[in-house]
């Protein structure tokens, strides 16, 4: 069996004028794969955690400590000359002045851009995807708010920044679902970075034009090939899970419940340490849903999530 190197890989993201940036490093003369262009970091050295070494390297590599780093996603990718498991950091606070000690170049762009330095290492190209993924997931509750209101909800949370919106409300007679549908299409039609996804109904998403499909787990678990939509995702609960949206190239995954809910609170859920363990080494981004609340976002986050998804708490 190859051995895996493990590597801890940091996603440095910044506010810039247009919105926020990530950086790239251009690997230096004399390295495997000289010219090519990658998030900063490097190899896990016996004795450390992914952190110690995510630390140790940026001081290394460009001269900075870290403040706040979360973890995120992890990769595997197998190259001519070794096998390596990437382990990504979104850090987004440090001290100190960025300086290339060890790569040719650095090079700034917005997320949701094309990368504009080339080519970039295969292992991070389908980070960048990742990354366009806002932080908050809403779903929507007709069921129990009425059509009228949740559409209303739904304009002022756009207009509030709300980005990504999943069309649940599965108990809804087909003719009121579509009415919703399309009410929330015709709504998100006027952020160009909007992004809606019905649930588990890929002729509904189709009919109304929506950007995607959320698969039920049940439905997740008899897809044997990703649905031809530009955004797809799963609603996940055990490991088997993750591991079968991963096998699909799904864009994002939910894993609930994490903590006890409104609708079952008899459930004590998962638990945050669960989660954490459930989703270390997952390729894809996985969003926290079940008693969320917003002011949990930096929890999630630490504990791995990309985000938070609620159904009664957006606004």
């Amino acid at each position: 069996m190859t051995k895996i190197v493990e590597v801890a890989a940091a996603i440095l993201l910044r506010d810039g004028p247009a919105g926020t940036e990530y950086l790239l490093a251009c690997r230096p003369e004399g390295k495997v794969y000289a010219g090519y262009w990658e998030f900063p970091g490097g190899k896990v050295e016996p004795g450390e955690s992914m952190r110690q070494a995510l630390v140790r390297e940026l001081q290394e590599e460009l001269g900075i400590t870290i403040d706040c780093a979360w973890p995120w996603l992890s990769r595997t990718h197998t190259y001519p000359h070794a096998s390596v498991r990437l382990k990504f950091f979104r850090v987004t606070s440090w001290h100190g002045e960025i300086k290339p000690i060890e790569h040719s170049g650095l090079e700034w762009t917005r997320i949701g851009d094309a990368a504009s330095v080339a080519p970039v290492l295969p292992a991070n190209g389908p980070i960048l995807r990742a990354l366009e993924l806002p932080p908050l997931y809403a779903l929507t509750n007709a069921e129990q708010n009425g059509i009228d209101a949740e559409l209303a909800r739904l304009a002022g949370a756009l207009a509030r920044g709300l980005r990504l919106i999943q069309i649940r409300d599965k108990t809804l007679i087909p003719a009121q679902r579509l009415q919703l549908a399309r009410g929330a299409m015709a709504l998100a039609s006027d952020y160009d970075d909007a992004c809606v996804l019905v649930n588990d109904d890929e002729d509904l998403a189709r009919a109304v034009g929506a950007h995607g499909v959320h698969l039920s787990s049940g439905h997740l678990m008899r897809t044997a090939q990703r649905p031809s939509f530009e955004r797809v995702a799963a609603s996940c609960h055990t490991a088997e899970d993750l591991a079968q949206a991963a096998a699909l190239g799904l864009d994002f995954a939910l894993l609930s419940p994490v903590l006890p809910t409104a609708s079952h609170p008899e459930s004590s859920g998962i638990g945050w340490d669960d989660f954490s363990r459930l989703i270390e080494r997952a390729p894809l981004p996985v969003f926290a849903l079940g008693g969320m609340r917003p002011e949990m976002l930096e929890t999630a986050r630490l504990n791995g999530a990309h985000g938070i998804a609620l159904m009664r708490g957006w606004r």
